[in-house]
């Protein structure tokens, strides 16, 4: 008969919001091994699985940590309930959970206090007086005295009351049926209870169990995590729009937002690179709702994603992206070099809204085939199988060209249409492979001149170049040109990047994110201090343990195009307190980057 050998769960941590799929082994009748899900609709047979979920649930409701959502909570911030903010980010497992997290804590009350306060009168109740000791005073509101946790220079605020919750625990406990299917969804409701999977073989004739319960517990569920909102800056005025969000945040007449996004492939997305990162958040079920989350919460009109697998790409993102109005390009690496599963390769998805462009053509660009071009015309004889193996390394690029449907914003031709090509790429990540990179940026660059050519239209550039600001290819990019005696061009065993004065281009490319640099406005010298002086880029796209540094960019035609706005970056001290990237709040390693353009008056290029 139909049996389960074993159960066992993806991770033992539930979270709300991201489905489970427990993995059950069954030996057929013929001794062979199947993990398919048997239907009752289809047995197996002559058997099907009858799955069941339940909630293990006392009595008690239960707070968890907002910062460690895996430990119940003890103190809960005062402040946080006065200034209406949610009730889950005010639990903190201890005096010290909240020490180390009251810099960011600080921030939530002050953002919150800034919104429904002009005159700052409740700001003075929430956080006491301000003094001038900073002596970081808690109160902590254990038997009513007040305990020192020690000076923090983040504490300048004064005291903040924090109320302390009854450690006791109900024995009492229930059991509650909340699913019939092999796959489960936590929900509110699950917080801080432990779940339980059964599954028994069941007879398809005598619907008899057959067999016994095989059965498997979870830990506590918790909730998904969520990171600060990024904020829009604007760049050439003294206004900062604040939060995005679904209500206040639209897109103005001639103006539209693009988002570019390496979003960590689960092939890559391993414990053993990122063992900092717990087991439940490296999940690819945990992963992909809180990307999702994020992505759709930037609300930009154009999306371009990296390292998105060809199934996740058919099977959820473009299905989940539909429903939010978007259109979906997709172009997949090519195999050549790849030896695992066909649908673990990942590529480059390019989105965009429906009711702001229409697709009008669509490129691929595979740089292998690229490179047997190039070996063909220019490698001897001798060394073309030699010159296949360096160049041959599996990347694309994907470009679109779009027709805005929000009309031209000025110049001679009012009534022309309006036009935009997006280039979105994932150059080799090798970093012994210097002139490979080089020759694939040079490579898409001339594709895209020829488009300019013909169009002449505004250009965008996004994607992960795996080339840091100052390295030739970021050369290319930014100067259109490479110095001769740039150290990268020294590594050449192919001869192909020579002579250097054929590295070039001619398109007005500029880095978006450098306008953080010649903007003027309020709030950028925060943003000034997270990018580097010596290449006006961001100090870092890119940050795990192991690494630090700018790999993702998004180029524009300045001719054609201005900057109005960037999504601000993230603080490298902030994130790499405790950990890096990935992480239970981020969950790639690598961040998003967002600007806002405006359409210029069209002038022939």
């Amino acid at each position: 008969m139909l049996t389960v050998l074993r159960v066992h769960l993806p991770s033992e941590i539930p979270v709300v919001g991201c489905e489970i799929t427990p993995y059950v082994l069954l030996r057929r009748p013929d001794n062979s091994i199947v993990t398919e899900d048997v239907p009752e609709s289809a047995p197996l047979d002559g058997y099907f699985i009858r799955y069941k979920w339940y909630r293990i649930q006392s009595d008690k409701k239960v707070a968890v940590c907002s910062v460690h959502p895996t430990e119940y909570a003890t103190l809960q911030c005062l402040g946080c309930l006065k200034a209406k903010i949610p009730v889950a980010k005010s639990y903190h497992c201890s005096s010290k959970c909240f020490l180390d997290a009251w810099q960011h804590h600080r921030a939530l009350h002050e953002r919150a206090s800034n919104a429904v306060n002009e005159n700052g009168a409740e700001e003075e109740e929430l956080f006491g007086r301000f003094g001038s000791s900073g002596s970081g005073v808690i109160n902590t509101g254990l038997s009513g005295s007040t305990s020192n946790l020690g000076h923090s220079p983040g504490l300048t605020n004064g005291p903040v009351p924090l109320y302390p919750l009854s450690s006791e625990r109900n024995s009492g406990e229930t059991w509650f049926e909340v699913g019939r299917s092999r796959t489960y969804t936590p929900t509110a409701d699950d917080i801080a209870h432990v779940l339980k999977f059964e599954c028994v073989v069941i007879d398809a004739e005598t619907r008899i169990p057959v067999g016994a319960v095989n059965s498997i517990m979870t830990s506590r569920v918790i909730p998904a995590p969520s990171p600060s909102p990024r904020r829009m800056i604007q760049v050439n005025s003294v206004d900062v729009l604040g939060h995005l969000d679904s209500e206040s945040r639209t897109s103005t007449f001639g103006t539209f937002t693009v988002l570019s996004y390496n979003i960590l492939a689960d092939t890559y997305a391993t414990s053993d690179v990122y063992s900092y990162c717990p087991s439940w958040a490296l999940s690819w079920p945990y992963r992909r709702q809180n990307l999702l989350r994020e992505i759709i919460n930037y609300h930009a009109d154009i999306i371009c994603l990296q390292e998105v697998q060809s199934d996740h790409f058919d099977e959820f993102f473009a299905p989940e992206l539909d429903k939010h109005g978007y259109q979906a390009l997709y172009k997949k690496r090519t195999s050549e070099v790849y030896t695992g599963n066909p649908q673990s390769i990942d590529g480059c998805a390019t989105f965009f809204r429906r009711e702001r462009f229409s697709h009008v053509k669509k490129y691929e660009v595979e740089f292998n085939k690229a490179a047997q071009s190039l070996t063909e015309a220019v490698i001897a004889t001798g060394q073309k199988k030699v010159a296949l193996s360096r160049l041959i390394k599996d990347n694309i690029a994907l470009i679109a060209v779009l027709e805005a449907k929000f009309g031209n914003s000025g110049g001679d031709n009012p009534g022309k249409r309006q036009l935009l090509c997006v280039a979105n790429t994932h150059v080799n990540v090798h970093p012994d492979l210097k002139d490979v990179k080089l020759w694939q940026v040079h490579t898409l660059l001339k594709g895209l001149e020829k488009i300019a050519v013909s169009a002449d239209i505004p250009m965008l550039v996004c994607g992960d170049f795996n080339a840091l600001p100052g390295s030739a290819p970021h050369s290319l990019l930014a100067m259109g040109k490479v110095d001769q005696l740039h150290p990268d061009l020294a590594i050449d065993p192919l001869g192909i990047l020579r002579p250097a004065s054929k590295l070039t281009h001619q398109l007005p490319l500029v880095s978006a994110y450098s306008s953080f640099a010649r903007g003027v406005g309020f709030g950028l010298e925060q943003q000034r201090r997270r990018i580097d002086p010596a290449t006006n880029e961001p100090l870092f796209t890119n940050c795990t343990r192991d690494f630090i540094g700018t790999l993702d960019y998004i180029f524009y035609t300045a001719d054609s195009l201005t900057v109005e706005s960037l999504l601000e970056l993230l603080d490298e001290e902030s994130l790499r307190k405790d950990t890096a990237l990935p992480s239970p709040e981020w969950s790639s390693d690598h961040i998003a980057l967002l600007a806002e353009f405006r359409c210029k008056p069209r002038i022939r290029r």
